[in-house]
């Protein structure tokens, strides 16, 4: 048998369960350091809008169904079919979306590890792009069933944000757990929307969200990035 090393993306997309692969990316050991952004999350918590376990939920419904999770889906579908000219225009329009300089980073260094590690594993030649729009990529490139991976990423996605909260708001685990469980029906459906990749359907209306990570940016004591 070939050393693990040595193996080609058509042995790795053919002979490893494609939700395995998922997993490992999107897992917290992935080294992308999805951890240090907070989303703006941080200044809700230090403007007293997010208290609690409910005020947490409705924020974190209001980015998966009105913010950057609906968009960054669409986002990633687009990018599992691109290639070519297609493809950099995703890479503009994602990078455009962003509303502040820390999104901006949270997105694009995101995007740069997860391709430095996923093109070393599986030998891609993946773009310097968002997030999104590499997982996408590299998802297409292994012929990874995009469903899966939309649900795969919106629920690490909203799992990095209320292991976020945990810490900030604070939460306590089960509490973090419960609110995360009540996202499920969100992130199933907003993956089957996002599915056909259709860039002309991106938008939303977060004005408080995007309000925050510019304020962000400027708080004095700060755990995470965004």
């Amino acid at each position: 048998m070939a050393p693990f090393t040595t193996m080609t993306t058509t042995a790795m997309a053919t002979g490893t369960d494609p939700a395995l692969i998922l997993h490992q990316w999107l897992s917290p050991a992935f080294p992308v350091g999805a951890f240090a952004w907070s989303h703006g999350l941080e200044w809700e918590v230090h403007a007293g809008r997010v208290t609690d376990a409910d005020s947490f939920a409705d924020w974190l419904d209001t980015v998966l169904r009105h913010g950057s999770g609906r968009n960054d889906a669409i986002l990633l579908a687009a990018s599992w079919r691109a290639r070519g000219r297609a493809l950099d225009d995703l890479a503009d329009l994602a990078e455009a979306l962003a509303p502040s300089a820390e999104r901006r980073e949270e997105t694009l260094s995101q995007g740069r590890a997860f391709a430095a590690t996923a093109s070393a594993l599986h030998g891609l030649d993946l773009p310097q792009a968002a997030y999104p729009v590499v997982l996408g990529q590299a998802a297409g490139q292994l012929d990874l069933p995009l469903p899966l991976t939309l649900r795969l990423f919106l629920q690490a996605f909203a799992a990095n944000l209320t292991s976020a909260a945990i810490r900030l708001v604070p939460l306590g685990q089960t509490e973090g757990q419960r609110v995360l469980a009540l996202a499920s029906p969100a992130i199933e459906r907003l993956a089957r929307e996002a599915e056909p990749g259709d860039a002309e359907t991106i938008g939303g209306a977060v004005p408080l969200i995007d309000l925050a990570s510019m304020r962000h940016e400027r708080q004095g004591t700060r755990l995470f990035r965004s």
